[in-house]
């Protein structure tokens, strides 16, 4: 007999299956493998490489190629039996899986967005999740999300011609957004616009009348009858910023003529015009807070009585700052403010003629925070005053913030002053938490007397920031700012330490 055929003889004798049982157990083996790890219906499929195994969704073609064995065909039947035999329905396809993204409710992916534009605002948030998918960009179109928006002229400062007609071409996209993007605008700034002013306030005022605050910076050619035109189309509008743009007064008195009682913040600085926009803001009583930055009104003499005008009844705050030396003074001061009994900030920096006896007289009995630095003012230019105890004697029980730096005061006028925090009646401590004296006459003995500075820092446990930068009478290294309260705590000791040697 043969080799070859004893050699099969005896697996036959032995059990053993031949070579294409072995490989139908192979192939029986890796399939049960491959259903362990991505079973039917589980909504994976496995792709196997040479140093791989990925494990992916969609099931579909890809497994059923790898597991389908090869089967031969059959043979077709003729006759009656092949035709009494019904065709299988055809299964529908499925197609990619479009992500979770369309899988989250419209109306819950607009409250994410929300969120996000309520942080960071509108823009460039919104005009990128446009673009990543269509529930996406659903959710990113909702004028809802739109409620602020700031429009930078495009070319800004290139010559007249271009600004000109890119600005005409932007004007051009925004007649569809106005109405389908911004209908619930409530925050728009309009900054180095030029010559298309008036077009782009006429399509707000036609498509958002929700707006609330206008601010136009660097602007020109803003006219009457645009500000009459917003005020009136938009019901809701009460703050207008105009710094550093090219407004007509008449404008500005046209809108507060129209505008009426419902205006709580107006911010304008120095030109021309700024006495006839003061004279009728003070007839118009309306606003909440009014910021004048560079005042230099010169309000004529008259020989004759001057008649109290309204004032301002509901205003809050008060802005009269100025980097250089102004005109402003305890009169002008007293006419703006003698009925403005709810007034909390009042910021008089660089507002040399103001004097402690007129801030005494005024009708404000709660202020908050009171700013009276002189910042860029030679030390030829500073007076010496007195008085400051009338500040703190009358606002110590409301004072959080209170800014003397550069102020003339002598140091036995300052201790008094300080003093005042620290003689508060009741067990109340006093809310004061910033102090800047800064360029001022304090000492270290205005520091360690009972009932002085010292009570201040332990009577005011809120106190936060203490400026004792350029005071001169203080020792080297203290002449710094402090933040926090133990940086204040440790500056005190340093002060009541260097005492003797001071004296």
């Amino acid at each position: 007999m043969a080799p070859g055929a004893v050699r099969r003889a005896r697996r036959r004798a032995r059990g053993t299956p031949p070579a294409g049982a072995r490989a139908q157990s192979a192939r029986s083996a890796e399939d049960w493998w491959w259903d362990r790890l991505a079973p039917s219906g589980s909504g994976y499929h496995l792709l196997q490489s040479d140093s791989m195994l990925l494990v992916l969704p969609d099931p579909g073609p890809v497994r059923a190629q790898r597991r389908a064995p090869r089967r031969a065909p059959r043979p077709q039947l003729s006759g009656t039996r092949a035709a009494a035999r019904p065709k299988p329905a055809p299964t529908p396809e499925q197609g990619p899986d479009s992500g979770w993204g369309d899988r989250i409710p419209l109306e819950i992916l607009v409250q994410i967005f929300g969120l996000l534009v309520a942080s960071d605002g509108p823009m460039p948030f919104l005009g990128r999740a446009a673009r990543v998918c269509r529930r996406w960009y659903q959710a990113a179109s909702q004028p809802a999300l739109w409620h602020t928006l700031t429009l930078l002229a495009p070319q800004a400062g290139r010559p007249g011609k271009d600004g000109a007609k890119a600005e005409k071409k932007l004007l051009t996209s925004l007649e569809w957004l106005m109405p389908n993007r911004f209908s619930q605008l409530q925050r728009l700034t309009l900054i180095h616009w030029k010559s298309q002013v008036h077009p782009l306030l006429k399509l707000v005022s036609e498509h958002c009348p929700r707006l609330t605050l206008l601010k136009l910076s660097d602007c020109h050619g803003v006219t009457p009858d645009t500000l009459v035109m917003l005020a009136k189309a938009c019901p809701q509008l009460h703050s207008l910023n105009i710094q550093h743009s090219m407004v007509e007064s008449t404008a500005i008195l046209s809108f507060l003529e129209e505008a009426g009682p419902r205006m709580r913040k107006l911010w304008l600085t120095y030109s021309s015009q700024t006495t006839a926009i003061v004279g009728a803001l003070l007839l118009r009583p309306c606003s909440q807070v009014l910021r004048l930055l560079n005042l230099m009104w010169l309000p004529k003499p008259s020989g004759r009585a001057v008649t109290l005008s309204p004032g301002f009844p509901g205003l809050e705050e008060l802005c009269l700052a100025s980097s250089t030396c102004n005109f402003v003074s305890n009169e002008i001061l007293g006419r703006l403010l003698h009925d403005s009994p709810n007034l909390r900030l009042l910021d008089l920096r660089g507002c040399a003629r103001i004097t402690p006896a007129g801030l005494f007289d005024l009708p404000c009995q709660d202020l908050e925070q009171l700013h009276l630095g002189l910042y860029g003012m030679s030390d030829r230019l500073i007076l010496i005053k007195e008085g400051s105890p009338l500040l703190t004697q009358k606002w110590c029980h409301s004072l959080r913030e209170l800014d003397l730096s550069g102020q003339g005061f002598i140091e036995k006028d300052l201790e008094q002053a300080l003093a005042a925090f620290s003689t508060i009646p009741g067990s109340s401590h006093p809310p004061l938490c910033s102090l800047n004296l800064r360029g001022t006459r304090v000492t270290p003995s205005t520091v360690s007397l009972p009932c002085s500075h010292s009570s201040v820092i332990s009577s005011c446990p809120g106190l936060l920031y203490l400026n004792l930068e350029s005071c001169r009478c203080l020792p080297r290294g203290l002449k710094r700012a402090y933040q926090g309260s133990e940086a204040i705590q440790w500056c005190l000791e340093q002060l009541l330490t260097s005492l003797p040697s001071a004296s």
